[in-house]
């Protein structure tokens, strides 16, 4: 990767981890807030020698990059954003530049609802399963603040719309795809066809040999499927219908390559159905890592 200056626009969790990842290859690091930066991590910054400014925007340095990382936070619409696109100047997000310094396991969880729940659900299985896995994006650290620690074998990442937007190459090997529904649309111009082409985004660049999860009972993802890559592996979920994973008298049942694995209802750590969703799209991840029926039960007992 060819070593030029980088301005972060944005210095919260996500900013000041791209900025510290930056830092450690050799890269010109500025960061810029348009607020002002809380404490803790202008010590960061300040013990790492990252130049920084609050409270404003220097229009002129911030101009001048060759690449942006803006924090997720920021519009596409702020007067800044605006002036770097006019001038060409490349703008991605956090995960996207923390992407291109891995080459790690990555599982990234989106959704309108419930993909909070999940991302947690989908760490705290792995690790009984005795994988070295982290959790980044919206939950914890930054992603770009893992990858520099370089401590994990799998990160597990939720990602919102706003930071798929941002994304250029980056690839998931196992993307869960929870359900689409109106939200956040005054970022997409209210028009919910590019919200929704946001989350789907979450597959670009994802290959046949790669693991998508999604619910079968979202028409908004049904009615888009033609749009995903084909040969992609898909495991679908639902409550109504048997397929890849379904509810059975408030069961859950999960089709695998070795037979049928249920999940006992007594076992269930959370209630409803939207939770019973959020339970089969994380547990379908878990066994795609052959965690087994009795790990997993015994994870779910202590799922808090």
């Amino acid at each position: 990767m060819q070593k030029n200056n980088i301005v972060i626009l944005g210095a919260g969790e996500s900013g000041v981890g791209a900025a510290l990842l930056a830092y450690a290859n050799d890269y010109s690091v500025f960061v810029s807030d348009f607020g002002e930066i809380q404490s803790k991590y202008k010590q960061e910054l300040e013990e790492n020698g990252i130049s920084y400014e609050e409270k404003g925007h220097s229009e002129e340095k911030i101009l001048a990059a060759d690449l942006i990382i803006k924090s997720p936070g920021i519009s596409d619409k702020a007067k800044i954003v605006l002036q770097a696109v006019a001038k060409g100047i490349e703008i991605i997000s956090e995960i996207e530049f923390a992407y291109r310094f891995t080459r790690k396991t990555i599982i990234a969880i989106t959704g309108s609802n419930g993909k909070t729940t999940t991302t947690l659900l989908i760490h705290h299985l792995l690790e009984a399963g005795g994988y070295n896995a982290e959790l980044a994006g919206n939950i914890g650290s930054s992603l770009a603040r893992h990858v520099l620690a370089d401590k994990a074998d799998i990160f597990v990442v939720e990602l919102s719309s706003f930071q798929l937007d941002g994304m250029v190459d980056f690839k998931a090997d196992i993307a869960v795809l929870l359900n689409i529904t109106p939200d956040h649309l005054d970022r997409y111009d209210y028009d919910f066809e590019k919200y929704a082409q946001s989350k789907l985004s979450i597959v670009n660049n994802m290959t046949a040999a790669d693991l998508l999860v999604y619910n079968l009972e979202a028409a908004e993802l049904n009615n888009r499927q033609s749009t995903l890559p084909k040969d992609l592996v898909l495991k679908t979920f639902s409550i109504a219908k048997e397929t890849d994973a379904y509810v059975s008298n408030g069961d859950l049942v999960f089709n695998t390559s070795t037979g049928l694995t249920t999940i006992p209802k007594e076992a269930l750590p959370l209630r409803g159905e939207h939770n019973q969703m959020n339970l089969m799209a994380a547990i379908s991840v878990a066994l795609a890592y052959d965690v087994d029926q009795e790990t997993i039960i015994g994870a779910l007992s202590s799922f808090k």
